[in-house]
């Protein structure tokens, strides 16, 4: 079977400076892997390159079977990144947000409705505007939409900033049961213990490369 990614010697700049600086990193289907390194390390880059939200400009990188030299756009609707600041419109309504995120996936809507009640974000909150939460209650909303999609790659940055201990709990909770569900998940934090609890392995990233990606977790 194909990896979920592979990238090889893969470069991708911001500007002029090179972000990513000749990654090479293999992703099985179904495996969490970490992803750790200091800030300004690369993480968040490859994260965004998986995504289609960045552009690798040379090397070979494959996510889901799509080459992101050639097509970037293609793969969004497979995968779902969680940023720092998450892609909610203040605008709209909690379940707007949810209901939007997953038509533009390609998701079932029936999905909606369980995913916010597993969040918490139901009830009077459904039609409060993303604009009246606190950043707790976004980021909830914001993990709502990703579970709802249920994409076949979850690229999770920093995913517990801003939860409290019930939401980051609901949050492994949700990862555990995607990777159930035959999802592949690829993850940044600096929250080690909690972070090496969900993964198998974990990638060390440094100077926009992949300096150890072999590091077996023993429960």
């Amino acid at each position: 079977m194909a990896p979920v990614v592979r990238f090889r010697s893969a470069v991708a700049l911001l500007g002029r400076f090179p972000a990513l600086a000749g990654v090479d990193l293999e992703v099985g289907a179904g495996e969490v892997v970490l992803l750790q390194g200091a800030n300004g390390a690369g993480k968040t880059t490859l994260l965004r390159a998986c995504a289609g939200l960045v552009q690798v400009v040379s090397g070979q990188a494959e996510v889901l079977g799509h080459d992101l030299l050639r097509d970037r756009r293609t793969v969004r609707r497979s995968v779902g990144l969680l940023g720092h600041t998450g892609t909610l419109y203040d605008d709209l309504s909690v379940e707007d947000n949810v209901r939007f995120a997953v038509r533009a996936g390609g998701g079932d809507v029936a999905a909606v409705k369980p995913a916010m009640a597993r969040l918490g974000v139901d009830g009077r909150l459904r039609t409060i505007s993303v604009a009246r939460l606190s950043a707790g209650q976004r980021r909830r909303v914001a993990i709502a939409a990703l579970a709802a999609r249920a994409p076949a790659l979850w690229l999770l940055d920093e995913p517990h900033a801003g939860l409290d201990a019930e939401g980051r709990d609901l949050l492994d909770g949700l990862v555990r049961s995607a990777v159930t569900a035959g999802a592949t998940v690829l993850l940044a934090s600096h929250e080690a213990e909690r972070a090496s609890a969900l993964a198998g392995r974990t990638a060390v990233i440094g100077g926009g490369r992949v300096l150890q990606r072999d590091a077996v977790h023993v429960a």
